[in-house]
């Protein structure tokens, strides 16, 4: 999979631009979390590399970097969880969804 690392906050303000030109998916992953793990394994077993061509997606390890966590929440206006899934488009969250509910399909469809 060629996920972009999401490692600073400044990367968040570049997202909002990008998600002008096209959706940017982010997943955020607690790596000592058995459902966190259970759904990043689905997102990438599911994952089909022409889905590059339709969203751009990156991936944030919780852990590591729970301030860029925070800063996710206040800008895009969702709730933090983990796992969690946020599409942006045109700079906002257009859809977001943690846990057991996260769905390759679902967010597939939302693109």
């Amino acid at each position: 999979m060629n996920w972009l690392n999401l490692k600073n906050a400044t990367q968040l303000e570049e997202i909002k631009a990008q998600s002008s030109d096209k959706p940017v998916l982010i997943f955020k992953h607690s790596t000592t979390c058995s459902i966190s793990s259970m759904a990043w394994n689905r997102m990438q077993r599911n994952w089909k590399e022409e889905d590059l061509q339709k969203v751009t997606p990156y991936y944030l390890d919780l852990l590591s970097y729970r301030a860029i966590s925070n800063q996710i929440a206040t800008d895009f206006g969702v709730y933090h969880q983990s796992p969690q899934v946020i599409l942006i488009k045109d700079g906002k969250a257009i859809y977001d969804n943690s846990h057991m509910g996260i769905s390759y399909a679902e967010i597939m469809e939302k693109v």
